[in-house]
């Protein structure tokens, strides 16, 4: 399988099975249309009255053509491996609180509480979590340990208790525990900076733009903004914490499908490590995106590949994280094909002890897996249909040139959307599909002059 699009003045031609991508001239960026069975006398014949394709060049094209596909770099063969997860769980997101101090519009938790009623995790059950980790996590040394809500810091003693208690028990067993925290910023203070930026991997510090953008969504029990309370304190967060890893997440709505500006205004503020992410809503709500939204949406992540190059190597660099795009380094195939891992490498633990897939299905009973608390083994019957949930079992994702990139899409939005987590959520297929040509484009113009990427 083979997709091709021009962007830019580039033609990018990626051999699916491969993971190849390469950047080809016109000609052979036509002739690959009549493979891969090409009749080649045919094709010499086609473009002999060409004023730039005489013969020679025809049959140098074919030659080259020809030549990746006995490297297995074009019309590649799906290996026979079968794809399988490793038994084995290398992270957990802890539910460290579900309770909040902002009411979002657009929740997903249900404004923190994930549709129950308003707790904080103990200690004991975030201890048994980690212990569950770890006891299941066989040969992997580096796990990780996400403190999500509601919002973490209402229950910072806990969370402090737990990294701890994680790198005690992780030096114990020879493992490596990477911690990872999301919070609102209202509650960030001197004391939980610091301890923060000591012992977190990454921080995800949420705001949606400008101040007009997220106080529309984003605001307290009496309606007030959070903007002007949070922006000092995220900016404060960002310098005390140096060169280590963070992200500025914000969520677009149909209120602002612009939202390449809101992007670029962090950039102006001097954040570099940016995450603008698309609501998924119930289609009902005035706010939820929809299939018309498309061509502006489009728009604006052109938009932001613009302005990246514009802003390269300035003081107003930035990194946006759905462009972020590793030639060297990709996932093999098969990890590409099973995606994130939930339900069977990734969990998520509430703060009453109970599993479920991932924290966006944290409160629907049909995907409770079991009890850290109680000890119960986790329900193999959920853990199988995740397995399953491959792009190769997907027949809309089978057929997709994206699939290697996306993994199948999220199995939330999936599952919300459709009550199928076998049928992808469309309108977010669509869009991680211009992100990805946008990623590669980007790394094209930064290797101007290569041929085979």
């Amino acid at each position: 399988m083979i997709f091709k699009f021009e962007k830019d003045g580039y033609q990018i031609v990626l051999d699916i099975n491969s993971g190849s991508i390469h950047v080809v001239d016109p000609l052979i960026y036509q002739l690959i249309d009549d493979y891969p069975n090409p009749e080649e006398e045919k094709l010499i014949d086609r473009y002999k009255d060409h004023p730039e394709y005489d013969e020679q060049i025809v049959k140098l094209g074919l030659k080259e053509i020809n030549q990746l596909i006995e490297k297995n770099l074009l019309f590649s063969e799906k290996p026979k491996k079968p794809y399988q997860f490793n038994h084995v769980v290398k992270a957990l997101c802890l539910h460290i609180a579900h309770d909040c101090n902002i009411r979002c519009e657009y929740c997903f938790a249900a404004q923190g509480n994930f549709k129950g009623d308003n707790l904080l995790m103990n200690n004991e059950v975030g201890e048994k979590a980690i212990d569950f980790l770890i006891k299941n996590s066989g040969n992997r040394r580096n796990l990780e340990v996400d403190f999500f809500g509601g919002e973490p810091l209402l229950n910072f003693d806990v969370v402090k208790h737990l990294v701890f208690y994680g790198k005690e028990k992780a030096k114990f067993h020879h493992k490596n525990l990477r911690f990872t925290i999301t919070t609102n910023g209202t509650l960030l203070n001197e004391e939980n900076r610091k301890f923060i930026n000591e012992h977190m991997a990454n921080v995800v510090l949420s705001i949606d733009g400008t101040k007009e953008t997220n106080d529309r969504m984003r605001y307290y029990a009496n309606k007030k903004g959070t903007y002007e309370d949070i922006l000092p304190k995220l900016q404060l967060m960002v310098e005390e914490r140096g060169e280590k890893d963070y992200y500025l997440r914000g969520t677009f709505t149909k209120y602002n499908v612009d939202f390449a500006k809101d992007v670029l205004h962090f950039s102006d503020l001097g954040f570099k490590n940016l995450s603008i992410e698309p609501v998924v809503a119930d289609k009902t709500e005035q706010y939820a995106l929809t299939e018309e939204d498309l061509p502006k949406i489009f728009e604006e992540y052109d938009k932001l590949e613009e302005a990246y190059f514009q802003r390269l190597n300035t003081d107003k660099t930035f990194e946006f994280f759905h462009f972020k795009f590793n030639l060297e380094s990709n996932p093999c195939q098969e990890k590409r094909a099973l995606g994130c891992g939930a339900g069977v490498e990734y969990l998520s633990v509430t703060p009453e002890g109970d599993f479920y897939p991932c924290h966006q299905f944290a409160g629907d009973p049909n995907f409770k897996m079991g009890n850290v608390i109680k000890g119960q083994e986790l329900d193999q019957n959920i853990c199988s249909i995740f397995k399953n949930a491959n792009v190769e079992k997907k027949a809309e994702c089978s057929k997709c040139w994206a699939k290697y990139y996306c993994s199948g899409g999220c199995h939330a939005n999936a599952y919300n959307e459709n009550q199928d987590l076998m049928k992808p959520y469309e309108l977010g297929c669509e869009m991680e599909k211009k992100r990805i040509q946008n990623s590669i484009i980007i790394e094209v113009k930064k290797r101007m002059g290569a041929n085979t990427l």
